[in-house]
């Protein structure tokens, strides 16, 4: 047993940011504990600083391989990719930094999250970045942590000017700078990442100097099992190594940074939930937050693919595929502009198969829809049910619907292909994601089948449609209201980006489960600091966001720290 002034749970997003800036106060310690491996300094795995991500999140040593994630009602339950290990997700995403729009956070604080508004939160997007493209001024930093970069349209390769050439001809706007131009257009991808390399929040916050802190514990292959409670104040952790050893540690205040999945998790497991389900689940109830686990969020995404012929195609030795993005508005009645969001990439596949096929990934940026987190069981070990409950709001679909039909006019017009039928709806079905394994068995497997793909055309399509599309055509979906909302529903997941289970709010907010500097409502000495925090989804992925909401709780709590050490009477009360 030791004793902390904070106990962090999750080594990710969050949890890194809030290690570094807590522990560069001398006066106070900090314990950091990760479920998953550590990445220290000279040490970060080739598959992790690899710009291309699809290899690491592919396979089942970065992640949580028991989480599973219900898309819709009547889906079964499939693997829902979540980072387990130092940088959690920011160790296996693409590294995309997409802030989200001004009226994001406007809306966060209009509805209750007061000081979250964007001119409050942009001081710290600029803190935590160095923009290569753009440093300085009033929009950007230019020496935090975390460096942003792009590749801008000079370098771009021949798909990505095709795909360019279907934007503009369907009157798309050409941005440079996606997190300073707020319209509707196609850009430059933002992404961390530097000289090639991905910089997770591990790599940017627990650096050398960082890690030498006489006052910062990092533990890693420990997962914490349950919050010590003592009534309402949160007294501790207990963890458990691999070895099956027990640890406790006692803290001033335990801070969850487990991710929107997780936190609420152990809140529940705490007996911190809605009174109901956690007595059906044999927990005592501590306190009613019936918030607990609800408003989970996601943006509802669909993945295309297009044969690319040779000219097209990058080679594999170049790792960066997602360098260009758009902002699209559904023209769905009543819902916002910019409300979808269109990403690709040069490769669908790190194998040979992969890279004959460009990649589209369509998602819906303003979701309505909203799913919950559950326990399953008050065991630690077992996992939480995830329902994502994706188009349970219909205009969710409708905008979906709207996107397919607009992402093929723009093929249309890219030149990409000379037949129709190379383009194609794609799925991570279990069959391509065992492919997706990398391997030597995988490898040959995929080279024999991506040498097939170059045989005559009618010999690729039967590949393809046993492979990927199960007879489904785009032709046939885009002209037929009935089988493109039937191709949805079967079809759409998540883009990993689980948010919104704890979120934060005003006082007088019932359903609102921390305030605005994530404590936990009810209780003392516990904080839940994450994406679990996002009232509602930004139109962004949310990593950087989840970075910016660690940044400015951390500040809060440092002046909250120096207050206590300057007037210790005046901060007790």
């Amino acid at each position: 047993m030791d004793r902390f002034d904070y106990v962090i749970v999750g080594g990710g997003s969050a949890g890194c940011v809030l290690a570094h800036r807590l522990s560069a106060e001398p006066s106070v310690r900090v314990a950091l504990i990760e479920a998953g491996a550590d990445t220290p300094p000279g040490a970060v795995p080739a598959a992790i600083l690899d710009s291309y991500p699809m290899p690491v999140f592919c396979g089942d040593t970065y992640i949580w391989p028991d989480l599973k994630a219900k898309a819709t009602q009547h889906a079964a339950p499939r693997v829902y990719e979540q980072g387990r290990v130092m940088g959690g997700g920011s160790s296996i995403n693409v590294q995309s930094a997409n802030r989200g729009l001004p009226r994001d956070y406007d809306e966060w604080a209009a509805n209750g999250a007061e000081g979250w508004s964007w001119r409050e939160v942009l001081p710290y997007f600029r803190k935590l970045e160095r923009d290569v493209n753009f440093p300085g001024g009033e929009l950007h930093g230019s020496d935090g942590p975390v460096p942003i970069r792009r590749i801008m349209p000079n370098d771009w390769p021949a798909f990505c000017r095709a795909f360019a050439k279907g934007l503009r001809a369907n009157g798309f706007a050409e941005l440079q700078d996606q997190n300073g131009e707020f319209g509707d257009g196609f850009f430059p991808g933002a992404f961390s990442n530097i000289d090639d390399k991905r910089v997770s929040t591990a790599i940017a916050y627990l650096d050398e100097a960082t890690r030498k802190r006489p006052n910062l514990s990092i533990y890693s292959n420990l997962r914490v099992e349950r919050i010590v409670m003592e009534g309402a104040t949160a007294r501790g952790v207990v963890a458990i190594a691999a070895n099956g050893e027990r640890v406790r540690f006692d803290a001033g205040e335990v801070v969850l940074s487990a991710g929107a999945l997780q936190s609420p998790a152990m809140l529940m497991r705490a007996g911190i939930g809605d009174a109901h389900q956690l007595v059906a689940m044999g927990i005592p109830c501590t306190v009613d937050l019936p918030g607990v686990g609800r408003n989970l969020q996601d943006h509802p995404s669909l993945t295309f693919c297009h044969f690319l012929e040779p000219r097209f195609r990058m080679p594999l030795a170049r790792r960066r595929a997602s360098m260009m993005a758009a902002r699209m508005s559904s023209g769905v009645a009543g819902c916002d502009e910019s409300d979808l969001y269109l990403s690709s990439a040069t490769r669908a596949a790190w194998h040979a198969l992969g890279n004959r096929l460009g990649l589209f990934f369509l998602w819906c940026n303003r979701p309505y829809s909203r799913g919950c987190v559950q326990l399953a069981s008050p065991d630690a070990a077992v996992a939480p049910r995830v329902d994502l409950n994706l188009l349970d709001d219909e205009r969710d679909l409708q905008r979906l619907a709207a996107g397919v039909r607009m992402l093929a006019r723009i093929v249309d017009a890219s030149g990409l292909g000379r037949d129709s039928r190379d383009f194609f709806p794609a799925a991570f079905s279990p069959r391509v994601k065992a492919l997706s394994n990398v391997g030597e068995g995988n490898a040959l497997l995929t080279s024999i089948l991506g040498a097939l793909l170059d045989t005559p055309a009618p010999l690729r399509r039967l590949l393809i449609e046993r492979f990927f599309t199960r007879g489904l055509k785009m032709t046939s979906l885009i002209h037929d209201d009935r089988a493109l909302a039937d191709f949805i529903r079967a079809n759409v997941f998540g883009v990993w980006h689980a948010s919104g289970t704890c979120r934060m709010g005003g006082a007088q907010d019932c359903d609102a489960v921390t305030d605005t500097e994530g404590r936990v409502r009810g209780t003392r000495g516990l904080r839940v600091v994450d994406a679990s925090l996002m009232p509602r989804l930004p139109s962004a992925n949310t990593n950087i966001p989840t970075i910016m909401i660690a940044e400015k709780i951390a500040d809060a709590m440092v002046a909250q720290q120096r207050a206590s050490v300057a007037s210790p009477h005046a901060a007790a009360h």
